[in-house]
């Protein structure tokens, strides 16, 4: 029996899905640290249990000549890195010091303008299709909280939303204007959903994602918009107007589910109100 191993008989792919599974992952989590798993072992065509150091330096030199992103490159080197280090005992990637992770793109969020949002509703004609998109921006839920959304989970009295085991597993709570309410009420009569509030045509099964985001981008495209838009826009639109109108940033953190405020303050960058207090040169 190899000592490297914690489950010897197992195909070693099979034994990393067990593990991330034991250790409460998401489901993106691991299709991702399958994926490169996989590709690395393809690429160096080895067992697992003879993998040496020099075999992560040759892929990772591969993904950089092939012009992979820098957040591709991070998180290949976490999938590794789990699974050699934290699965196989392996040592060799406390030896791998010399190896500096790519810095990730500083690159803006895209935001729509309130005559951009209008246009995209207006333009659905489908009142599921354009309720989805409501949601996603009077609430800044993400797409996979959205199509997890159960009925239960509005709260109709408060004007609130409550999401269950959003990123990193947690519960919070986001607003919803009584405009977006009254669509709610109106489409649960129209449309009957059993569970989910965005179900697909098998009653009780909730719409998957690609669909979400085909709604969004295909009322984009049919709005005239010539941004790039997904599902994810309509968030960084959300948190952009509410710093715009004046809300605090802690309060926008909340609700948007961010645990550093780093990671909110990124619309501090793109809020229009700041920038016209400024003034023309000319």
């Amino acid at each position: 029996m190899n000592g490297n191993t914690l489950y010897p008989s197992k195909d070693p792919i099979i034994m990393l899905a067990q593990e991330m599974r034991l250790r409460n992952l998401s489901a993106k989590s691991i299709k991702a640290y399958i994926f490169y798993n996989e590709e690395f072992l393809r690429f160096i065509l080895k067992s697992p249990r003879d993998v040496c150091g020099q075999d992560i330096k040759n892929y990772l030199d591969y993904l950089f000549s092939s012009g992979r992103s820098s957040s591709t490159i991070n998180l290949a080197i976490n999938a590794l890195k789990f699974y050699y280090s934290q699965i196989m005992h392996r040592k060799f990637f406390n030896d791998l010091t010399g190896i500096k992770r790519p810095k990730a793109e500083k690159k803006l969020p895209t935001v729509l303008s309130r005559a951009e949002i209008a246009r995209m509703i207006d333009v659905e004609d489908n009142l599921k299709h354009k309720l989805m998109i409501q949601i996603l921006y009077c609430s800044g839920m993400r797409v996979s909280e959205l199509i997890n959304l159960e009925i239960k989970d509005i709260d109709f009295d408060r004007k609130i939303i409550n999401i269950r085991q959003g990123k990193g597993s947690k519960d919070r709570v986001t607003i919803v204007s009584q405009t977006v309410l009254e669509n709610i009420s109106m489409y649960l009569l129209d449309y009957t959903p059993l569970c989910f509030l965005f179900e697909n045509f098998c009653a009780g099964q909730k719409m998957c994602t690609r669909t979400a985001q085909k709604v969004v981008c295909g009322a984009a495209m049919t709005a005239g918009i010539a941004k790039s838009v997904s599902a994810h826009t309509l968030r960084h639109t959300f948190a952009t107007h509410l710093l715009e109108n004046g809300v605090s940033i802690r309060y926008i953190q909340s609700l948007l589910g961010h645990a550093r405020l780093e990671t909110t303050q990124i619309y501090t960058k793109v809020a229009t109100n700041k920038l016209s207090e400024i003034g023309d040169l000319l």
